[in-house]
């Protein structure tokens, strides 16, 4: 059924859903901006005490900061986690893995401390940066050749 317009007068809509249409908007907008605040507890805290940290550390401050900004954007997402006991070494022998297979054993032996006969001493930190590893294996001389 249509509806009847009388003569002289124009049809009209109320212009309501698009009023609906933008409270609705900016009510998401405004929950989505609560969620970025509140998305990880601490997060600006955090964030202030890693800026502070990149004032003193050789490492170009610009990149820090980037640094600084990725990882607070991930934690929000909650794709962050600390390495558990062993987390790095378990790393250095994925890392192993990928040797060639003549170097795999002494690989894993340097991770491990247990390089034999070898001396396998350990220097660095994660935090500061690598940590070195070095064996060395004393080898028996070589007998004088016969005259």
């Amino acid at each position: 059924m249509t509806p009847t317009v009388h003569p002289g007068t124009i049809p009209t809509r109320r212009p309501m859903r698009p009023l609906r249409s933008l409270r609705i908007l900016a009510l998401a907008a405004g929950l989505v901006a609560l969620g970025a605040q509140a998305q990880a507890p601490g997060s600006e805290a955090r964030m202030q005490k890693e800026r502070a940290t990149c004032d003193g550390v050789q490492q170009d401050r610009a990149a820090c900061l980037r640094e600084a900004g990725a990882a607070r954007q991930e934690a929000g997402r909650n794709g962050l986690t600390s390495a558990g006991p062993g987390g790095y070494d378990a790393n250095a022998l994925a890392r192993c893995r990928e040797q060639p297979a003549a170097d795999r054993a002494d690989c894993e032996a340097r991770i491990r401390g247990s390089a034999g006969a070898g001396r396998t001493t350990t220097e660095g930190s994660v935090m500061g940066g690598g940590v070195i590893r070095e064996t060395v294996t004393p080898l028996p001389a070589q007998p004088a050749p016969a005259r």
